[in-house]
């Protein structure tokens, strides 16, 4: 998922990620597209990794930010994320989970304008309501607007104010391999990382490169001393996103489970959204799934014994119709026996 105001590259950045053109040039520009209310939009891509096919879906939140007003602009964001985890336990509540489709959200990037002057009150306010709910990576946007010096001091004031506001963001995991620590740490002291977007080729001293040209120089997008494009890719692609699933599934998916099954009490009574209203919780759910199931197999079983019984005595029927009809052939056949030798005696025949 990719938030954040319009205008900071979102569509220019998933663009460079996964090299494809999910945004195409003829997508309207954020003055051309500004919507009234915050939506979110589905769009998948398919990707080729070391020979490994990968299926991502990219959730963009147009008009997020963009409104004089915006009292809860987190809400259809929050809504979303909560309406995918419902799926998820719907599906693991029922009796056949053989097939169950994972659509939660994985991973927030989160953008934030490259002001030099730290986070805005909708940044703080955005990142507190969802840290609970989805794992949420800063983003410092078009990180080529801002001096190497500026974007240092920018990050460290950045991440103060995360600390401040305990606002929780993606936990890198440490392991006992000391190469994969280092790694982690490195990742860890460029937080939040400053990326720039661009899939235009340019040349620079015979090297063609992905980049931005201007008076000054040319900003590489996948030049680690120019912005952090290239760990962001890695770690979302290649090092992390098992990691990411995981912390989805094993953390932020189950304190939303606790609270989905704490919120409904013993009578089926949900506190939180319906008071006063009759719920299922999912496992009074499962066990009426479990009891049609039964029904259901009885009901078969009924009927095969049904038919079996039909057809049983049909078969009698069948054997006792037989055994009727050769019974009448050998009295017929004993009355022309008798018939033929009263005619013979007749006629002098048999003495």
């Amino acid at each position: 998922m990719v938030v954040g105001e319009s205008g900071l590259g979102k569509s220019t950045l998933i663009n460079s990620l996964f090299l494809t053109d999910l945004y195409s040039p003829e997508y309207p520009g954020p003055s051309h597209r500004i919507k009234k209310t915050v939506q979110v939009e589905q769009s998948k891509v398919l990707i080729k990794e070391g020979g490994v096919q990968l299926l991502l879906t990219i959730v963009d939140t147009p008009g997020f930010g963009d409104a004089v007003d915006n009292s809860n602009c987190w809400q259809p964001v929050i809504d979303y994320i909560d309406s995918k985890f419902e799926d998820y336990l719907n599906a693991e509540s029922r009796v056949n989970r053989r097939q169950m489709p994972d659509n939660r959200v994985q991973c927030c990037l989160y953008f934030i304008a490259p002001s030099g002057h730290g986070l805005k009150p909708l940044d703080i306010e955005f990142m507190k309501r969802l840290h609970e709910k989805v794992n949420i990576i800063p983003l410092i946007a078009k990180a080529d607007t801002l001096t190497p010096e500026e974007c240092q001091q920018f990050k460290k004031q950045i991440m103060k104010e995360i600390q401040e506001h305990k606002i929780k963001i993606y936990e890198f995991p440490e392991t006992d391999d000391e190469e994969e620590n280092k790694l982690v740490k490195k990742i860890k002291d460029r937080l939040p990382l400053a990326v720039v977007g661009s899939n235009t080729i340019i040349e620079v001293n015979g090297k063609r490169v992905r980049g931005r040209q201007y008076p000054w120089g040319v900003a590489e997008v996948e030049n680690g001393e120019h912005c952090d494009f290239t760990i962001l890719r890695n770690m979302l692609i290649r090092t992390h996103m098992q990691d990411l699933k995981d912390v989805t599934n094993n953390v932020h998916y189950e304190n939303y489970r606790s609270r989905k099954l704490a919120a409904v009490t013993y009578n089926g009574v949900d506190n939180n959204k319906n008071k006063g209203q009759l719920t299922k919780s999912p496992l009074a759910q499962m066990e009426e799934e479990r009891r049609e199931h039964v029904a259901k197999m009885k009901k078969m079983e009924m009927e095969m014994e049904q038919v079996f019984e039909m057809k049983v005595k049909e078969k009698v029927q069948f054997e006792d119709e037989k055994a009727n009809w050769e019974a009448q052939q050998r009295i017929l056949e004993q009355q022309n026996s008798s018939r033929t030798l009263e005619k013979n005696k007749k006629k002098g025949k048999i003495f």
